[in-house]
């Protein structure tokens, strides 16, 4: 797994049903390895520089149901059973309403 210059890789989690994009989060070992053995999904934070689990504090926890390494070993894909908002501010996915104006064919 290629990580960036602070030891940390790219967490993309996506419901595992609906196949749905929820957040991306950083993670580094430990992180990961806390994640594959406990069920839950732990994220390093970057601004606060501590582990964070998601759902402790909200309760919108993130069950893991597999774990994928993209080609290149820099990003980490998480399907989740996700319980509530995955989003900080409350929506259901960190990408709500954000659409950015592009030429799409």
């Amino acid at each position: 797994m290629k990580r960036d210059s602070a030891g940390l890789v790219a967490a993309i989690v996506q419901q595992f049903d609906t196949q749905e994009v929820l957040m991306l989060g950083w993670m580094d070992d430990e992180a990961l390895h806390r994640t594959m053995t406990t069920g839950r999904v732990t994220f390093y934070s970057r601004s606060r520089q501590e582990y964070w689990r998601k759902g402790d504090t909200s309760g919108h926890v993130q069950w893991v149901k597999s774990l994928a390494l993209d080609c290149d070993g820099d990003a980490l894909l998480i399907r989740v059973d996700q319980v509530g908002a995955a989003c900080h501010t409350g929506s259901r996915t960190c990408f709500d309403g954000r659409e950015i104006d592009a030429v799409v064919s």
